[in-house]
């Protein structure tokens, strides 16, 4: 599956048109520029891309490997972008993420992913923001790139709004869940490990596009290129203390397990010295020697005596102390 799309002088021309007149189209008018959006695309199918578009035989190369690294790669006259999509936190609590590669040339944005990712958002932003659109094809890259910036920031709101509610859960009185909290925690940490290995490094791509590693870069649209930066460097900070809270929650969790394991140690310590005692009493009047009130109801009133007034005693003093 193809979308198609091209705009000459700022100004949108044609759509759905076949990949074979890409070249026809940009050889027409100089100020013609073109996006072709592949799904699942086949070998033949990224073939004929390179024969219209002159793309580099590794980009293509590295178009059809999957599991790319977030990158930007620049050849003679073409880059090669690589960047992940977030599609937020499934049922379970794990980030859902989907790549999405492009090829970048002067007149031309091709971009490359799976039929799980939905670039309407992309084609809803250029249209929202079409009075960019005669500074061409870093229009188009501007569009790519906020729409994932924007996917990837939404992500990180709602994990910082779920450690939040973690936060909350640890200290909820009557219900530790030390098994679940920490099963949360997990799962937070490892969405943000994903964040911090396929969304932050796109934070030197765009630095590389503002820096001068692609001319074709023009200076009406560099703030743009620079939000998308700011709110990059934004979503890295965000990871590492979002990191640093996860791990203080998985902490403090411990240390209110093992606080609430010293209460209950307290408390069984407690109790079984109160038990203690009577057993003791009890064994030293059934000895096998004489002793005053051996048969006698005095006996059993002195050692019943005995028993209700040293248990009453030690409960008071473990009361006291907070042990019971």
């Amino acid at each position: 599956m193809v979308m198609t799309r091209a705009w000459r002088d700022g100004t949108a021309v044609e759509r759905d048109f076949p990949v074979e007149r890409v070249s026809d189209l940009l050889d027409r008018h100089d100020g013609t520029f073109v996006w072709v959006d592949h799904v699942d695309p086949s070998p033949d199918e990224l073939a004929q891309v390179e024969d219209e578009l002159g793309v580099h035989a590794l980009a293509v190369e590295d178009a059809l490997e999957q599991g790319q690294r977030p990158k930007l790669d620049r050849y003679r006259d073409s880059l090669f972008l690589v960047v992940y999509d977030v599609d937020g936190l499934d049922a379970d609590g794990d980030i859902v993420t989907h790549e999405v590669k492009a090829f970048v040339t002067q007149h031309a944005l091709v971009t490359i992913h799976g039929s799980d990712v939905d670039l309407r958002s992309v084609e809803r932003r250029l249209d929202a923001n079409a009075d960019l659109s005669d500074r061409g094809v870093p229009w188009l890259v501007w569009g790519l790139l906020d729409a994932v910036v924007d996917h990837a920031t939404s992500a990180v709101e709602d994990i910082e709004a779920r450690i939040d509610d973690l936060e909350d859960d640890l200290f909820e009185h009557g219900n530790p869940r030390e098994q679940q909290i920490q099963r949360r925690s997990f799962r937070l940490r490892k969405a943000l490990g994903v964040l911090r290995r396929q969304v932050v490094p796109t934070r030197d791509s765009v630095g590389a596009l503002l820096h001068g590693d692609a001319e074709t870069i023009a200076d009406g649209i560099r703030p743009y290129f620079r939000d998308v930066e700011d709110h990059l460097v934004t979503i890295a900070d965000s990871v590492e203390q979002l990191r640093d809270s996860v791990s203080s929650v998985l902490d403090t969790n411990l240390n209110l397990a093992s606080n609430r394991q010293n209460t209950v140690m307290k408390k069984v310590t407690s109790w079984a010295a109160i038990i203690a005692i009577p057993t003791a009493i009890t064994g030293f009047f059934g000895q096998n020697v004489t002793f005053p009130g051996e048969g006698h109801w005095s006996g059993l009133l002195a050692s019943v005596s005995l028993i209700v007034a040293t248990s009453l005693v030690l409960y008071r003093v473990f009361k006291s102390k907070d042990w019971l």
